[in-house]
């Protein structure tokens, strides 16, 4: 009888998810335009590795990141607060003239395959069913799935389809910038168009739309011109209204990576109907004075308010080409990017290690390879840097407290939605330079963040100029300096002592400051 009542649940529990997988609707595009989307940034060939040796590499008997082994963890980044994974690109790489001994994901040898070495050997469904299967899996669990749409070709693709490939007066393939596993395609320009590589990419989308993806983040949109992206979106918009694009762009790019490619500035490509883009969030590693943070916000509210549609930004402080922000300032920093990507009008956005500490030190590095699958017998990364070029362990670092710290701010995030997708943002002066101060207001609830972007000096007593609050007004302590906070008001003021690095944030109720 127990026996009956057991298959009968486990039928009632398939036949659930089935009847949810089915009724699953895409509302990334909705999510994302009103700063609700918490992404973390995935590549599936690292994210669930097994390197059961330790040795930091995945070897020929270990199993690699696959499609299947990676719903094992969808449940941590569920309870981590991730609504959103953006997966770095999944096509097959090249290996010719490559970098790395399994080639960089941005290197693809075909825009209309899947990569097999991200299909589970073990599964009895073909590597687009695993696919399927795992996106089905993140939609059961609420979250959504942006896949990365790479900029350039590989070698390997260059030889197989030359005519998408731009040359110079000698006919050899460009090399943009140093990225030299790479070449350039050609995209005409928005009087003509390469229409042989403006098809190719339309059967991406229909690719990536088939397999369940929700959006797509377009790597250094910047090197296509405004009616290839117009086309391309408008295309993907007939099939799904909802479906999201995201610019690799951002404010502080001025010219393209090669003379031979067209460049198309980040707001011509919100304008073509791109969803959001990066900003330039990443250069906080370089700001030292508090304006600097706040100008950079106002910037952007004013560059989004200029179109006739809602277009966002994510909160690009850290990215998978960036140093990790545990090299730069320790775990100081990166608890000020969680509340920064909390608090600020930005989606949230973080790197697959970020949660943890990762510092993407590899000790094999660079080092020469005992095995690999391309050209280069040379494990190849980007010290500090998410590794993009190698079969590594999935990315790890010391500093757990720090995923319980990402919990609880993108659990405030959830809680007080209104306040971040609809509430004002207003700069606060404070009396110190380092400092940074912020409200956010929406109905009669203020949330007030306070940061402090000198990392090195002592603790800093500093004076807020808070309007309309009085002693009358009780503050709440969403994220302290040491868990509770300590702080004094005064007419219009609070005063507190900020640690070097520190980020403080406080709810006020019953005010509203506009």
């Amino acid at each position: 009888m127990l026996k009956k009542f057991y298959i009968g649940l486990l039928l009632s529990v398939l036949l659930t998810q089935s009847a949810f997988a089915g009724f699953y609707k895409n509302d990334l595009r909705g999510l994302f335009l009103n700063n609700k989307a918490i992404i973390m940034v995935i590549n599936l060939r690292t994210f669930n590795a097994k390197d059961t040796n330790k040795n930091g590499i995945i070897d020929e008997n270990e199993e690699k990141g696959t499609f299947i082994n990676a719903i094992e963890r969808l449940d941590e980044l569920k309870e981590a607060g991730i609504n959103t994974l953006h997966v770095l690109p999944i096509n097959p790489t090249g290996k010719i003239k490559a970098l790395g001994t399994a080639g960089s994901v941005y290197s693809p040898s075909s825009l209309t395959e899947i990569n097999p070495y991200l299909a589970d050997k073990n599964s009895k469904l073909d590597i687009n069913s695993q696919a399927k299967l795992f996106i089905q899996e993140c939609h059961n669990r609420g979250i959504r799935v942006i896949v990365d749409l790479p900029s350039c070709g590989a070698y390997d693709m260059y030889i197989e389809q030359p005519d998408l490939f731009q040359k110079d007066k000698n006919q050899i393939p460009i090399v943009p910038t140093d990225w030299t596993d790479v070449r350039l395609f050609d995209t005409g320009n928005d009087e003509n168009l390469n229409q042989n590589l403006y098809t190719v990419y339309q059967q991406y989308v229909d690719m990536v739309m088939e397999l369940g993806f929700d959006g797509i983040r377009a790597d250094v949109a910047t090197i296509k011109p405004y009616t290839f992206w117009k086309n391309l979106i408008k295309y993907a918009r007939q099939k799904d209204p909802n479906f999201l694009f995201l610019a690799e762009a951002s404010d502080s790019w001025r010219e393209p990576p090669s003379e031979y490619a067209v460049f198309t500035p980040y707001d011509k490509l919100l304008e073509a109907g791109f969803d959001g883009y990066y900003g330039s969030w990443f250069n906080i590693k370089d700001w030292t004075k508090g304006s600097q943070l706040i100008n950079h916000a106002i910037f952007n509210r004013k560059i989004l308010s200029k179109f006739s549609e809602p277009k966002a930004v994510i909160g690009s402080f850290t990215t998978h080409d960036e140093l990790s922000p545990i090299l730069i300032n320790g775990p100081k920093l990166s608890e000020m990017i969680i509340w920064l990507n909390t608090t600020l009008p930005v989606n949230s956005y973080f790197v697959d290690g970020f949660q943890t500490g990762a510092q993407y030190v590899y000790f094999w590095g660079n080092k020469k390879a005992n095995l690999t699958y391309t050209d280069d017998d040379y494990y190849f990364v980007h010290r500090g840097k998410f590794d993009l070029f190698n079969f590594s362990a999935k990315p790890e670092g010391q500093y757990k407290e720090l995923n319980n710290s990402l919990s609880i701010a993108n659990k405030y995030k959830k809680i007080f939605s209104q306040i971040f997708s609809k509430g004002s943002f207003v700069p606060l002066s404070c009396s110190n330079e380092s400092v940074f101060a912020y409200a956010r207001s929406y109905g009669d609830k203020t949330i007030i963040t306070i940061g402090n972007l000198d990392f090195k000096n002592s603790k800093q007593k500093v004076k807020i100029n808070v309007p309309k609050m009085n002693n009358s007004h009780s503050l709440s302590v969403l994220k302290g300096s040491d868990g509770t906070g300590s702080f004094k008001k005064k007419r219009d003021k609070l005063i507190l002592d900020i640690p070097a690095g520190d980020i403080q944030v406080y709810l006020i109720n019953n005010l509203s400051i506009q």
